[in-house]
């Protein structure tokens, strides 16, 4: 395979760039609000551009143009799902959460009801959303180490995984802020100029459109006889939903899981308790939601540009490495190689950013709940910070060994796969755990083990059992996709077993429930990390 030296210089330069971030941030990380909270002093733009930089990881930015070019437009609803999780964040979660003053959901699980063994059972979940997170994340790596140097799958998820790990465990949320943010407008900068160039090379959008749906260009008619998707690949229900027993219950099932999972998913409300307060909070979503559907306009583009000049990648089963293959396809070679350097730039921007963010979340949650809060609540400032490093580099280990096995599953689907777990076992809890006050610690509990444990088993099952074993029936659908059953039975459970256990209720849930609604200057929030 060829090797792309300007794109692995680009991708040298990016990572070589990381590194020096993070070694300066250890003269910055001097206390855990450093470390996990980045001081509580980032403004809602920063904090904005941070969390897009976070959030818009493999699966937007290389995943849903591969997706795209495989399946059709039936796959815009994975980003027409990640930007509308945001509404919810904005109107439901994101300020009354951070008025709370808890850092990580297993905090808001015990401050809310007063149980250190909620604590640990919400913990087990953000350990297991995280670490299945970061799979697509590495998978990208892999893909595009693979792409531009020729060297195996497995050495980029090693290398890149190495990097991203070293990264986060010497500087913390405070060393990756101004990281994220700056790789936020890399892969903005990656992912469109590659559009214009193409369009301006190709032809319009508008002719593509035509030639990919009425009269496909030779190559792609060969590699559609050869089994890529046909004329249904512009139809509603395409080839991914049609190869379901049920289209219509996956391709709603799939909405809810990506809109409802976003706010279930531990590394993105992390972020809300850098701001200062639950205003700032509320501004930084707004933010957000204008950057990231700005960003989404563009994979779409891209998808209907490979169908047309790049069909070989369905032979070869490579269309994830789309956005680092269709530079190439240029006529002059000069101009290609350059493209591909920008989107191989903004591909390891997209990895590393949301891969830091997931090691924060989930070292946080090892090293401040189980490590801080559980075993050793005496711990001091040093004690902490080494026990938050040790989390870093274990989390980035395991989640390095299990990514070299996970090599045949698109990156969009492991990611809709963390999104359902997330929506299941966390969104009904922070939306009864906000606004009913009848909400007990039995129900609260419960309902997240029924389903976080339920959607868990689903999706770990259809992994491993696979299309021969599982045919396309109704409910090959529901294990494929549960969020849509996994969610109401979790609220249902949190509902009835709290009309059960009316005794549970914490005795002081009033006084809790301002904490969540008024404003931070009335002095009722608890800080749940210490100095």
């Amino acid at each position: 395979m060829q090797v792309h030296w300007i794109a692995l210089v680009a991708f040298a330069g990016i990572a070589l760039a990381t590194i020096a971030v993070g070694i300066y941030a250890t003269r910055v990380a001097r206390t855990t609000h450093d470390v996990y909270i980045a001081s509580r002093a980032v403004g809602p733009v920063l904090n904005a551009s941070a969390i897009s930089g976070e959030y818009l990881s493999a699966a937007s930015f290389l995943g849903i143009a591969g997706m795209v070019m495989s399946f059709g437009y039936d796959v815009l609803w994975y980003p027409a799902g990640y930007a509308a999780g945001y509404l919810f964040l904005l109107l439901f979660i994101a300020a009354p959460l951070r008025r709370f003053g808890a850092y990580t959901i297993p905090d808001f699980a015990e401050g809310r009801f007063g149980s250190p063994t909620f604590r640990r059972i919400a913990m087990c979940f953000v350990l297991l959303i995280g670490i299945f997170y970061m799979l697509p994340q590495m998978k990208g790596a892999g893909v595009a180490v693979q792409t531009i140097a020729g060297l195996p799958y497995w050495v980029g998820v090693v290398v890149v995984g190495s990097v991203i790990t070293l990264n986060v465990a010497l500087g913390g949320m405070k060393g990756i802020t101004f990281v994220q943010a700056f790789q936020f407008w890399v892969k903005a900068f990656a992912i469109s100029v590659p559009a214009f160039v193409l369009l301006a090379v190709f032809g319009s959008y508008s002719a593509h459109w035509e030639w990919a749906t009425s009269s496909p260009p030779p190559a792609l008619q060969a590699a559609i006889e050869a089994g890529a998707p046909g004329s249904a690949w512009g139809q509603p229900f395409g080839p991914l939903a049609e190869r379901q027993g049920q289209p219509l219950l996956f391709t709603y099932s799939l909405m809810i899981a990506t809109v409802f999972g976003t706010a279930g998913l531990p590394h993105i409300l992390v972020r809300f308790y850098t701001n200062r307060d639950g205003h700032t909070a509320r501004q930084t979503t707004l933010v957000v939601l204008a950057m990231i559907g700005l960003f989404y306009l563009f994979p779409p583009i891209l998808g209907l540009l490979g169908r047309v000049h790049a069909p070989d990648l369905y032979l070869s089963g490579r269309t994830d490495a789309l956005l680092l293959e269709l530079p190439g396809r240029l006529p002059d070679r000069l101009l290609g190689e350059l493209l591909r350097a920008v989107t191989a730039a903004g591909a390891f921007a997209a990895f590393m950013s949301t891969t830091s963010g997931l090691l924060v979340a989930v070292a946080g949650a090892l090293a401040h709940d189980l490590y801080a809060r559980t075993l050793h609540p005496r711990a001091d400032l040093r004690e902490r910070l080494r026990a938050f490093r040790f989390a870093a580099l274990l989390a980035g280990a395991v989640a390095m060994a299990i990514s070299l096995g996970i090599e045949r599953f698109h990156i969009n689907m492991l990611v809709g796969w963390a999104f359902a777990i997330a929506a299941s076992a966390f969104f009904p809890l922070l939306v009864l755990g906000i606004w009913w006050r009848r909400l007990t610690v039995v129900g609260a509990a419960a309902g997240t083990l029924v389903g976080g444990g339920l959607a868990s088993a689903a999706i770990l099952y259809t992994m491993w059992a696979g299309d021969p074993l599982l045919p396309a029936t109704t409910w090959s659908t529901l294990l494929a996709q549960p969020a849509i059953w996994t969610i109401p039975v979790s609220f249902g459970t949190m509902v009835l077993g709290s009309l059960l256990t009316p005794h549970r209720v914490p005795p002081d849930v009033n006084l809790k429930m301002l904490r969540l609604h008024v404003p931070e200057t009335l002095g009722l929030r608890t800080d749940y990390i210490g100095e």
